[in-house]
């Protein structure tokens, strides 16, 4: 069975919906989804989006703190782009639905209230409560679904990429074959452009704030395309997420660090300004650095996130839905601390983009945190990533507005099941998928090392022989699939790792333990050529 659009949009995040709410003035457009389409990283974010929106702010400020926290990579035009036009893009949201927490009225300078994060110089990260992520899917969902040429399937993954010779020229992708697990038939789904908006891979690591649908398909399919990867040993993990056996990766927002949060040792003490200047404020990476470094030390297996110091009714109000979520688990924030731990949290790597999206395969496109755009560089500035997702998939919609419908749609072969039976070794993916994330979490975590790398790639090595052949031995299915593209995501994050003679930003290594001004270039990967720097 075949379907035809002009897009293909794979996920649900902020990125393809607002791709597919302005594709949709251009064309008709089919949203793939894994699971229900409010389910993505999107909907988890609570911080907000970070944009110039205070008299007292500049763009020459956020650019100057985006730069900083990217630890040398950042690419200063794809900055300077994102952040003059980032005003415009929650202008957008708002005509779109979206309510975003207004000032109070005596507040001068902005309409509305801002927070202040880690590495931020001004408040500038526009919110909706501590849960603006709910707001924004609720919103762009609304929009999305009133236009009738948006078609969002749901429960359905992509497998791979389609890609065509045509002409003698490079190869172009024409589409992806698409699992619909309902039925458990596999679909061809052509279209005049694909656009990934899969999101990130914190189910790469054992502990992480990620949904579970977040394991890396986009920049796993994108490899197996044949397009270029880049900077996957740059992965941010987010210094505080909640501690408790009972919890599933719940963060806790960088904002209450912004509104006086201290973190503790178990016996009280503070430790951050031992270690930065900046204390709570300092960058993610520092700051999941010295958590880390401070539980070895300790031998805890957390630290403390203390904001009792404020009014009660001042926490309730800032931070409801955490303030709900800790009393679940028996924590009232208004006077107790919260026990946190750093987990993974954002890809900062991902598939190569120009300024509008576009990957190294033509028909394919990257947005959001499945992309490298060069914003991010070593280190994601907080709240940056909803921004990169709204901006980006805006200058894609809008470079495919004159799309080019006039070539006939290509002869794909259906999806063959060939001997494929049904499996009665699903043990065998559990048992790979919790190897594979507890090595990631031991070997390749906040602190690396070259002998646990190599430890590391041996056995991912050998993890893809097994997962290969059940691959094509059984049936597919969404397990399956997941396993299939976190080992492929784990593979480039080691290489990409292995490759860095240096420790940068949220790469650091015990064997090369200093920056090296030499190396600051990209980390570039591609099927069939080695992990290599590459300047920007």
């Amino acid at each position: 069975m075949s379907t035809t659009c002009d897009f293909l949009v794979i996920g649900t995040g902020i990125a393809g919906l607002s791709f597919a709410l302005e594709a949709s003035q251009h064309g008709d457009v089919v949203v793939i989804t894994k699971r229900a389409p409010e389910e993505s990283n999107t909907r988890y974010a609570q911080g907000g989006i970070a944009a110039v929106l205070a008299e007292s702010d500049s763009f020459e400020d956020h650019v100057r703190d985006t730069l900083v926290a990217g630890g040398g990579l950042c690419h200063e035009r794809v900055v300077s782009m994102v952040v003059h036009e980032a005003p415009e893009r929650i202008a957008m949201l708002r005509r779109a639905g979206a309510r975003f927490d207004r000032a109070d009225p005596s507040s001068a300078g902005t309409e509305l209230d801002l927070h202040l994060e880690g590495g931020h110089s001004h408040r500038r990260v526009a919110h909706t409560g501590d849960m603006t992520g709910q707001e924004v899917v609720r919103s762009l969902l609304e929009a999305v679904r009133a236009r009738p040429n948006i078609r969002i399937l749901d429960h359905h993954m992509a497998v791979d990429l389609i890609t065509l010779a045509r002409f003698g020229g490079p190869e172009v992708c024409a589409g992806a074959y698409v699992l619909d697990e309902r039925v458990a038939k596999v679909l061809t789904v052509l279209a005049r452009a694909t656009v990934l908006a899969s999101g990130g891979a914190g189910k790469v690591y054992l502990y992480t704030t990620n949904p579970d649908i977040a394991s890396g398909d986009g920049v796993a399919m994108a490899f197996r395309a044949g397009a270029e990867i880049a900077n996957m040993e740059f992965y941010q993990f987010h210094p505080t997420c909640l501690f408790d056996p009972r919890a599933k990766n719940f963060l806790i927002t960088e904002a209450l660090r912004g509104e006086g949060a201290v973190l503790r040792l178990l016996d009280g003490t503070p430790f951050m300004k031992q270690h930065d200047p900046r204390g709570e404020l300092a960058p993610r990476d520092v700051v999941a650095r010295t958590i880390d470094l401070e539980m070895k030390r300790t031998g805890a297996e957390h630290v403390l996130l203390d904001i009792s110091h404020k009014p009660a009714e001042f926490i309730r109000d800032r931070f409801p839905g955490i303030h709900r979520e800790c009393l679940r688990y028996g924590i009232d924030i208004t006077s107790q601390a919260i026990p946190v731990v750093p987990a993974a949290h954002y890809m900062c790597g991902g598939v190569t983009t120009d300024l509008e999206g576009r990957s190294t395969i033509p028909g394919l496109w990257a947005i959001g945190e499945v992309s490298a755009t060069g914003l991010h560089g070593a280190n994601r500035l907080a709240s940056n990533s909803l921004l990169e997702g709204l901006v980006f998939a805006h200058r894609a919609a809008a470079a495919l507005e004159g799309i080019d419908r006039s070539s006939p749609w290509p002869d794909v072969p259906e999806w063959a099941v060939g001997s494929a039976a049904a499996s009665d070794e699903a043990v065998v993916i559990t048992q790979n998928w919790d190897e594979l994330r507890r090595l990631m979490w031991n070997y390749v975590g906040i602190v690396r090392s070259t002998s646990r790398l190599r430890r590391a790639a041996r056995r991912i090595a050998l993890l893809q022989e097994e997962i290969a052949e059940y691959y094509w031995r059984y049936f597919i299915t969404r397990d399956l699939l997941e396993l299939r593209n976190i080992a492929t995501v784990a593979q480039l994050i080691v290489e990409c790792a292995s490759a860095r003679h240096e420790s940068r930003a949220l790469h650091t290594t015990l064997d090369f333990p200093e920056t090296d001004p030499k190396a600051a270039h990209d980390m570039v990967v591609k099927r069939g050529v080695p992990a290599h720097l590459r300047g920007h």
